[in-house]
């Protein structure tokens, strides 16, 4: 599955969320992309499309490129990304808030995920 956004949005610690780590985005068609975690938990939430409840995942890989972000579930977490086995978002990020991105995705993933940059 793929979709294209302008805008990554990214925060590696929220202070207001008890210091939740998240990545968002929204899709050209309209479709939401959220991914978060708490630094306590290990298990990282991803709410995609018309979800209401996000789903709850271990072992997500997630690579971040400067115009495409890649993540991919296992076969049996499916169905947090509406039955597709990966997610690819073609994104038109600024190059400036790349580092900040990669810190969020390196705190939603550390020991419960796997992160790959093709930054360069």
């Amino acid at each position: 599955m793929q979709i294209t956004t302008p805008l990554l949005m990214a925060n590696p610690c929220d202070d207001e969320e008890d210091n939740m780590a998240m990545l968002c985005c929204h899709s050209e068609q309209g479709e939401m992309f959220l991914m978060t975690r708490y630094p306590d938990e290990d298990e990282l939430e991803i709410t995609f499309g018309d979800v209401d409840e996000p789903s709850v995942l271990e072992g997500v890989k997630v690579t971040l490129s400067p115009t495409r972000l890649l993540i991919e579930v296992s076969a049996s977490d499916a169905d947090a990304l509406n039955g597709a086995d990966h997610l690819e978002i073609l994104h038109t990020a600024d190059p400036s808030d790349l580092a900040e991105i990669e810190e969020t995705l390196k705190n939603i993933l550390k020991g419960t995920g796997t992160y790959v940059s093709e930054l360069g």
